[in-house]
């Protein structure tokens, strides 16, 4: 009896955390749709008096170089994520096998790079000046996002608490060399950590605006997020700074507080709908990588 109502308890919290999570993003959806002036008189509400596709319609106004936003950062977010995963995986690996020299030597330098970094004129000089990554599509994808140490050592732990050391074993007798090993046994072994850091690896590729701002003056290399906050960033910026009357009440006429709300769903939708592939392994994957140091 005791046990059942825990689990009620549990249930009701569960859907409660839900709702909790699942409102909001209702609500912006619903704003998104409604109409401006509507906004302005009696704020936001769940059931709007008047709906409007106004603000859909204004980012659609240049719907090419929204198309072609969205097109940058769908090809940034696989090939970075894929790059992601193969350079974090061939460095966890070797890092989780105790047989490895200066092993621990190897793990702190990870560790510290989670700690300090060179700062932002250096970091900006190598990626500008030795790699010459500005004004190209690689400045989306190598800078700050490629390789992150605490996936690292989420991967590493993963791989040395879960993997046992009996399959390697077994695969060194048959004759299996470490690359064979690693795709073969490693790999298939591993989804739920890879699933994992994946996810991270994708949300972090997806959100990145700052490397847009920072090395790229070309607009057709823009992301999605710098391309939306851009047009956040005008329409603020002619609102505060229009003298004219005539212009201040064509100003006055965007639909500034919806277009917001427009833009949030534009720029969360495919992660929305991506997240249920990751489900199945992220807790997993996230609560092993995480049992030792």
């Amino acid at each position: 009896m005791e046990t059942t109502k825990t689990h009620w308890l549990l249930h009701v919290l569960f859907w409660g955390i839900a709702c909790a999570a699942i409102l909001p993003l209702l609500l912006v959806l619903i704003v998104s749709f409604t109409d401006e002036q509507t906004i302005l008189l009696h704020g936001y509400s769940f059931w709007p008096e008047k709906f409007s596709l106004e603000a859909y319609k204004y980012l659609m106004y240049d719907s090419a170089t929204i198309f072609r936003a969205y097109g940058i950062t769908i090809l940034v977010t696989l090939v970075g994520t894929l790059g992601s995963l193969l350079i974090t995986s061939t460095l966890a690996y070797p890092l989780s096998r105790a047989d490895l020299p200066c092993r621990k030597g190897f793990a702190f330098f990870v560790f510290f790079t989670i700690l300090f970094n060179g700062g932002l004129v250096p970091w900006y000089l190598v990626f500008t000046q030795l790699l010459d990554v500005k004004d190209t599509i690689w400045a989306l994808i190598v800078p700050g996002l490629l390789l992150n140490g605490f996936n690292v050592l989420i991967m590493r732990t993963f791989f040395a608490n879960s993997i046992p050391a009996a399959v390697i074993e077994s695969a060194y007798m048959d004759g299996a060399g470490e690359l064979r090993i690693f795709a073969g046994f490693i790999v298939p072994l591993s989804k739920p950590v890879f699933a994992t850091i994946g996810l991270f690896s994708t949300l972090a590729y997806w959100n990145d605006w700052y490397n847009s701002m920072i090395f790229l003056s070309d607009s057709k290399y823009y992301s999605l997020q710098y391309l939306l906050n851009k047009i956040l960033l005008n329409i603020q910026f002619l609102s505060q700074n229009t003298q004219n009357n005539n212009a201040s009440a064509i100003i006055g006429m965007l639909p500034q507080e919806t277009v917001r709300m427009a833009m949030a769903i534009i720029g969360v939708g495919p992660i929305v709908f991506a997240y249920p592939f990751f489900q199945k392994y992220f807790i997993k994957g996230l609560t092993i990588g995480a049992v030792k140091g």
